[in-house]
């Protein structure tokens, strides 16, 4: 943050202790100073000289950082495990940020995974309106015909949920084995979208991978391996997600 005013909620959120929601509510809630002074407006700006302090707790101005994983499968998608799991944050070793991840990958789902100290950054990857292009690969039990695929488009009804697919493309089958390998382009990301998907139509998903998301892929990373953004990739997912939010 340079000496320009900032939005009080978006300078909390951008130092990644909480989104700019539930920074908004701790503002309203008396939870936040500034300069030694509760400051309980909506709207108050802040510039880089601010002490500002989240329940009492100094907010560290770090500078935002952003990371792209190769989860490995077996392996939570959090920064700590109260059953002692491996945790995503594991794999970033000698990093000094408070990083956490950019939603969820489930935890026998490998792929490629975003971490940030930059929570209104990730709090505008998360949000609803967020369309960022997804590519899942999927190996699932049993051949679907046409026909049944053609209904990933179209929705598939999962408890309150409507899941849906962008688009699809059968990579290969294994009529002795039963299997075929899929791939699925979603633009929303609801909790388990494809397995509960592909359930629905009556073919579990038995090995699940996220290769692409958005202009990100997992080129020349082998999985636990990560590597840092450049500002162009950086540049371009908030560019994409500035431009669906509005």
């Amino acid at each position: 943050m340079t000496n320009r005013e900032e939005r009080l909620q978006k300078v909390i959120a951008q130092s990644g202790v909480t989104s700019r929601r539930k920074a908004e509510q701790l503002i309203v809630d008396g939870k936040i100073k500034v300069n030694d002074k509760v400051v309980d407006e909506l709207g108050s700006k802040v510039t880089a000289n601010d002490k500002i302090e989240v329940n009492g707790v100094p907010l560290e101005k770090e500078l935002p950082v952003y990371y792209l994983l190769y989860k490995p499968r077996g392996v939570i998608s959090s920064v700590k495990d109260d059953k002692g799991r491996k945790v995503v944050t594991d794999f970033l070793e000698g990093i000094s940020e408070r990083i956490f991840p950019i939603g969820r990958l489930d935890y026998d789902t490998s792929g490629i995974l975003l971490l940030t100290n930059d929570g209104e950054f990730a709090n505008q990857l998360m949000h609803p309106k967020y369309e960022v292009e997804k590519i899942y690969v999927a190996k699932i039990k049993g051949i679907p015909s046409k026909m049944e695929l053609g209904q990933l488009r179209k929705g598939v009804k999962s408890d309150k949920d409507i899941l849906k697919a962008t688009n699809y493309n059968i990579l290969s089958t294994d009529k002795k084995k039963n299997t075929m390998i899929i791939e699925i382009t979603l633009h929303e990301g609801k909790n388990k979208h494809v397995r509960r998907m592909m359930e629905q139509l009556g073919y579990p998903v038995m090995k699940l991978k996220r290769e692409r998301y958005g202009v990100l892929t997992l080129d020349g990373l082998k999985p636990g391996e990560y590597r840092a953004l450049n500002p162009k990739e950086v540049k371009q997912i908030w560019n994409k997600a500035s431009e669906i939010v509005k």
